[in-house]
């Protein structure tokens, strides 16, 4: 059974409830899983709380806290194959997305937030007058860091590495359908020594564990990844306490093809950026808009390599997609096939369960043709392998038509006019924005997304701006005059 990880032991739930895991190529249970419960959230917030407060790893400097979370990146790498298993098991994705990209990218976080920290610092401001002003930073408190179930490990660390580094303590509230993978980096923390309470695990839903943590007054801090009315639902609720958020929500984000761009590359481009990681990608490109000239043509092309992705069990090294996550999820995917046709859509690939996989939540690589930019597959959220395509005229008309949404975190630019792909690029209401490129992340760069794609922006330099308090100093050098009230006058 995996359990809570609370003041650095593993504990059951306080009423011993617990859930299923469930297997997405199979939809048999793994294993059972403590289910967090009010009661559960306060013993973990108190954990935090004492840590914070008389504990110390915020009054650690920074190098020596960045001396642990090289410790826990080193013994991530040593367990990586270990780790990649339970990823694989618990989500369905794909063994050489896991193993290649999302598991090594886990140990990263540590390593780059570890040095990162020794480069933030203060800032020093020019005296002006009398007075010498200066910042510092500081740590800001307990942390809720809620992960979304796509990529769990690799998401977790993407939080907990910028929150320890900054000096915070943190409870990790893992997504329900995917919660094994924590498990194991609690186990990798206990092994690296931190102090007592700076990390701990509650697992459950979000209703009875999320919720609670959210509201909880002794945190001061909420990053959330995952689905956007969820994230406005964590807003509301932790209101009343002035919670400082960060919100990575969802996207419907654009992949604009030029008829000047190389289309080889934005074929392989357009086809990874939404059929990878199952189509379970926050950032998935899953609306293709292609140039009219070319539409027929790059449907074509596009079509056959659709058709000829492998599905396959996700522990095959040859498998590119693999179960999607849950049955509900399968169920709310396949509902979209509906919607489509019901729009006048063409499913021309895929939509259903794909012959040879009766079991589990395989859920065939989708293209759907046909498409106006006005219809729900083309503003909602899928969330799956499913790619519709969109025809547009001109420049002008790709930049609508990618703006005509209420999303805005990523967007892809193929061309091969380097003036056109930075004009269009900064026309795009969006977080991010790739030039001739898939999503390629340098760490220091700002992350995070416009509209209903969220609220604030982490890595590098920023994720420090939302895990620490900045507080300015501003000290007087001289006698500069003040003025005296209760002496009979002004002087």
């Amino acid at each position: 059974m995996i359990c809570h990880f609370i003041d650095n032991n593993f504990v059951p739930a306080v009423y011993g409830q617990t859930f299923e895991t469930l297997n997405p190529a199979t939809n048999r249970p793994i294993t059972d899983v403590a289910a967090g419960s009010t009661e559960d959230i306060d013993r973990a917030v108190s954990a935090a709380r004492r840590a914070f407060d008389n504990g110390p790893w915020p009054r650690m400097t920074a190098a020596e806290r960045a001396k642990f979370l090289h410790r826990i990146g080193e013994l991530i790498e040593g367990r990586a194959d270990e780790i990649a298993e339970v990823e694989i098991a618990d989500t369905g994705i794909p063994a050489s997305q896991i193993k290649k990209g999302a598991i090594p990218r886990a140990a990263e976080n540590f390593h780059f937030f570890a040095d990162m920290a020794l480069e933030i610092g203060g800032e020093n401001f020019s005296a002006v007058g009398s007075f010498q002003n200066y910042t510092v930073r500081r740590p800001a408190g307990v942390a809720g860091l809620i992960t979304p179930w796509n990529t769990p490990f690799m998401l977790e660390t993407w939080k907990v590495a910028p929150c320890l580094a900054g000096g915070d303590t943190c409870v990790l509230k893992p997504a329900e359908w995917s919660p094994l993978s924590a498990d194991v980096l609690a186990q990798i923390v206990q092994a690296a020594d931190l102090p007592a309470g700076v990390f701990n695990i509650v697992h459950g839903f979000g209703e009875t564990a999320g919720a609670p943590l959210v509201a909880h007054p002794d945190v001061q801090l909420i990053s959330f990844t995952g689905e956007t009315s969820t994230g406005q639902e964590i807003i509301r609720n932790g209101a009343a306490t002035l919670k400082r958020f960060s919100m990575e929500l969802g996207g419907k984000s654009p992949t604009i093809v030029f008829n000047d761009a190389d289309l080889e590359r934005a074929l392989d481009g357009a086809i990874w950026q939404v059929y990878s990681l199952n189509g379970e990608r926050c950032t998935a490109g899953s609306r293709l808009l292609v140039q009219a000239d070319i539409l027929t043509d790059f449907t074509g092309r596009l079509a056959d390599r659709v058709r000829r992705i492998k599905v396959g069990e996700p522990a095959d090294p040859m498998t590119e997609v693999g179960p999607l996550i849950h049955p509900d999820h399968w169920r709310r995917v396949h509902d979209y096939m509906d919607v489509a046709r019901g729009e006048g859509a063409i499913v021309e690939v895929g939509g259903d369960r794909p012959s040879a996989f009766p079991e589990g939540n395989y859920f065939g690589p989708t293209l759907i043709t046909g498409v106006t930019n006005d219809m729900r597959v083309a503003q909602e959220e899928i969330f799956g392998p499913v790619l519709v395509v969109i025809p547009f005229e001109d420049e002008a008309e790709a930049i609508r038509i990618a703006n005509d949404v209420h999303f805005g975190l990523a967007a892809y630019v193929w061309t091969g006019e380097p003036e056109r792909g930075r004009r269009v690029a900064e026309a795009i209401e969006s977080g991010l924005v790739w030039i001739n490129s898939h999503n390629i992340r340098d760490l220091r760069t700002p992350f995070g997304g416009s509209k209903m794609s969220g609220i604030g922006r982490e890595g590098g330099r920023y994720s420090f701006d939302f895990y620490t308090e900045t507080s300015t100093i501003h000290v007087a050098s001289g006698d500069h005059q003040i003025p005296r009230l209760g002496t009979g006058g002004m002087d």
